[in-house]
């Protein structure tokens, strides 16, 4: 890059240009030198291709060396001053993070984008951030710490308000479980292994920018402590405290802030799962929220999971039992519907749990009270798994002016408190 005085190509550069013979395009950025120049790690150098420095009240401006202007040895000597330093760059080998204009160059980021099926309006250059994790590249303005937080709270409301809708009749703790399943630190780091990312064995400037970057823990050395959530069992932990204490998975031991993990090991998945959260928030900025539901839709709701296995009742005959009472339902009977093998090894009793005469479950069991209580508990769930025919979740009224579309959801009064 050269640096010529304004005051001596000022007639050159404020000149008419006389009329010319176009050329043909592919023919000049054919012959145009593309040179790249390294970053440091100051915000102005790297995203700076040009420069305009005043020095000793002139103003001087950079230009490339392709432009084919020379200049003198006094302009250069008159160039070096306190910011020569500033704008010099430093090699790819000292740089904690690619170059932003490195990622148009990346096979990995573009494969990577046609495999999430992505458009081509969403810059390569965000999607390469999402991959830089605050244990390799301190700077938040180059890593996904700040992306991540916004991607972990729209990935926790659009999966809550999903299940609240869908099944309003949850248990909290099935709810909090549920939330988990989809999109907890494992889940995550699963839908990242799906999505085919590559981890970096050490991050730095000349790694290619489709690969995950972060700082690796060793093998043999301990968790930080950042991200133990080895919480002591407490007596006194309520539902309600759970709720309004605690994060999106009912957990009083909330995960540590990206921020707080710069230079910090941390293990695979913790990176893969800061990735997937920063990638949703980068769409959110740079797509909208429309697409933003479309891909939680595809990438995450589209997991198959079973709410059924997620309870565990400790006394489902007298939770039905009270349940029928608030209802105000007729008291649950049991009785055998059918049998065999009575007097042998493996007999099998058939139970039905009934209401007056609507049948509210039935189960199964080597004798007659494990028969009872696998019918209340699946009569329990036949009641807290209710779906509604007709679901409109909130999100999806964003932005509409025509409210008729509206159909409000079932607001339960919740579970059964003993």
């Amino acid at each position: 890059m050269k640096r010529i005085p304004v005051s001596r190509c000022a007639s050159q550069l404020l000149a008419q240009p006389l009329p010319r013979r176009p050329s043909c395009p592919y023919a000049t950025a054919k012959t145009t030198r593309r040179s790249i120049t390294p970053h440091n790690h100051r915000i102005q150098a790297r995203f700076q291709s040009t420069a305009a420095i005043q020095h000793d009240g002139e103003l001087e401006v950079e230009l490339p060396e392709a432009a084919g202007i020379a200049s003198t040895p006094s302009s250069r000597s008159a160039s070096r001053g306190p910011r020569a330093a500033y704008l010099k760059p430093l090699p790819l080998e000292q740089l904690p993070s690619p170059h932003p204009s490195a990622a148009e160059r990346s096979t990995k980021l573009h494969a990577l984008r046609s495999r999430l099926s992505l458009p081509p309006r969403f810059p390569l250059q965000a999607l390469a951030r999402t991959l830089v994790h605050p244990s390799a590249d301190p700077n938040p303005a180059f890593n996904n710490a700040s992306l991540s937080i916004l991607g972990r709270h729209l990935l926790g409301y659009y999966t809550s308000e999903w299940l609240l809708c869908n099944y309003p009749r949850l248990p909290m703790p099935v709810v909090f479980a549920a939330v988990e399943a989809y999109i907890g630190p494992k889940a995550l780091a699963t839908v990242a292994g799906e999505w085919g990312i590559e981890a970096a064995a050490e991050p730095g400037g000349e790694v290619d920018s489709g690969l995950l970057q972060f700082k690796r823990l060793k093998s043999g050395d301990e968790l930080p402590a950042a991200l133990r959530r080895q919480a002591p069992w407490k007596w006194n932990v309520t539902t309600t405290h759970k709720i309004m204490t605690t994060d999106e998975f009912g957990s009083s031991n909330a995960p540590p802030s990206p921020h707080a993990l710069q230079k910090t090991p941390v293990p695979m998945e913790e990176a893969a799962q800061s990735f997937v959260r920063a990638l949703i928030g980068a769409l959110h900025v740079h797509l909208g929220s429309p697409l933003v539901k479309r891909f939680f839709r595809d990438h995450f709701l589209s997991r198959h999971l079973d709410i059924s296995t997620l309870f565990d009742f400790r006394t489902p005959t007298r939770d039905l039992s009270r349940l029928c009472a608030r209802e105000g339902f007729e008291g649950p009977v049991a009785r055998l519907v059918s049998e065999t093998g009575r007097l042998s090894r493996h007999p099998v009793f058939v139970v039905g749990v009934y209401s007056g005469k609507d049948k509210l479950g039935e189960g199964a069991g080597s004798s007659l009270d494990e028969a009872r209580t696998r019918a209340a508990a699946a009569a329990l769930k036949a009641w807290y798994l209710y779906k509604p025919v007709e679901v409109t979740v909130p999100s999806s009224m964003e932005g509409e002016l025509d409210t008729s579309k509206w159909r409000p959801n079932l607001i339960d009064c919740g579970e059964v408190i003993v």
